[in-house]
């Protein structure tokens, strides 16, 4: 069956250029269009659609309000429209806490200028976001003030490779949830998170949980591009007890400070407790990418890391994780029921890598308890 879209933007010639784009894939249906928050509640409730593009700025009720009552009321995978500006960074965290799955920067030009790109981008987001588990998770009941976009490429930054794509099955219900046993105590010398779609909610929800005086130092790998993870870590610094900060080349790890990569580029930590930022490769999917993180983690500490893999698409991480796990280190899965992606999480547990999988809630919870 054709994934059902609706269409969301208060500019016709936007909502053309979507619904074309979109009708052009014979695996996509665009079932509606609306002009503004308020007939957008009304055709999500009337259409039923699997998922629906939405804008920010709208005349009568903005995207975000829109998304809040659409959640409430016929809880639906939204995919939001932003700029890449600090502005649009912060918007953009506030639609995916207001319970969107996802984001696609919003560029005219490249609308325009590149349409076989855009199309395969377009097309391969509303794919991916109409398998998640917004329906049936509990990322639909989570409480406000929650962050959120993805590490998925921007229409004006074309470079990065999209995973391909395949028809997209009905959304099913999410698996039932995964308990592992409580975990042992330990001195790590670093925790390390990576994640990629629905993350930044996750990473909230199990930052939040730290305490300030948390006794390892920790590094977040988000697929994001690098306009939005300063912003997106100036919030996290704000609702969370632990401190945390974009990366900076040269800073140093502590307890209690969360480094979040920079977009655009990759993380790696030395032995002697020293972040490295370097460019970001053109021939790897992901920048920041999670292996190489946790590559450079195995190397410098032995098995003396706990690192998570949060919900996302995709198998980046997995590779790190079997090197983690290959100098003894711990590697914990987020389950496939409190993921909006199940895809990273369940390449390490396919992989055997996963040496716990906890639903997103006891995660922060198990941090604590394993760490001394």
């Amino acid at each position: 069956m054709a994934v059902k879209v609706l269409v969301v933007d208060d500019s016709g010639f936007f909502r053309r250029r979507v619904s074309e784009i979109l009708s052009a894939d014979p695996t996509i249906q665009v079932v509606g269009t609306a002009t503004n928050g308020k007939e957008a509640i009304d055709q999500a409730l009337s259409l039923k659609p699997d998922v629906i593009t939405m804008d920010y700025e709208m005349p009568m009720m903005d995207g975000i309000t829109a998304v809040r009552h659409i959640m409430q009321r016929c809880p639906t995978p939204v995919l939001m429209f932003s700029s890449l500006t600090h502005e649009g960074a912060r918007v953009t965290l506030d639609a995916l806490d207001a319970g969107a799955v996802d984001y696609l920067p919003k560029n005219f030009e490249d609308i325009s200028r590149n349409p076989e790109k855009v199309k395969q981008m377009l097309c391969e987001k509303v794919h991916t976001i109409s398998r998640s588990n917004r329906r049936f998770s509990s990322y639909a009941s989570a409480p406000a003030a929650t962050p959120a976009p993805t590490a998925q490429p921007s229409l004006n930054s074309l470079s990065t490779p999209s995973p391909a794509r395949t028809p997209a099955p009905a959304p099913a219900r999410a698996a039932a949830p995964v308990h592992s046993p409580a975990p042992k105590r330990k001195s790590y010398k670093l925790l390390a998170i990576g994640t990629s779609t629905g993350g930044p909610v996750a990473l909230q929800r199990v930052l939040t949980q730290l305490p300030a005086n948390f006794p390892a130092p920790i590094v977040l790998i988000q697929h994001m591009p690098a306009a939005f993870t300063k912003a997106f870590a100036e919030r996290l610094d704000k609702l969370c007890k632990i401190s945390v900060k974009e990366a900076e080349d040269g800073d140093v790890l502590r307890p209690g400070l969360a480094l979040l990569a920079p977009g655009g580029k990759q993380m790696m930590v030395d032995a002697r407790g020293t972040v490295k930022i370097l460019p970001g490769d053109e021939r790897l999917n992901y920048k920041p990418c999670v292996d190489i993180t946790f590559g450079s983690a195995a190397k410098s500490y032995g098995d003396k890391v706990l690192a998570v893999v949060l919900t996302g698409m995709g198998a980046d991480g997995r590779e790190g994780a079997r090197l983690l796990k290959q100098g003894g280190s711990q590697v914990w899965a987020q389950d496939e029921a409190s993921c909006v992606i199940y895809g990273m999480p369940m390449a390490i547990v396919k992989a055997n890598l996963a040496d716990a999988v906890y639903g997103l809630d006891d995660i922060g919870r198990h941090l604590v308890e394993a760490c001394v």
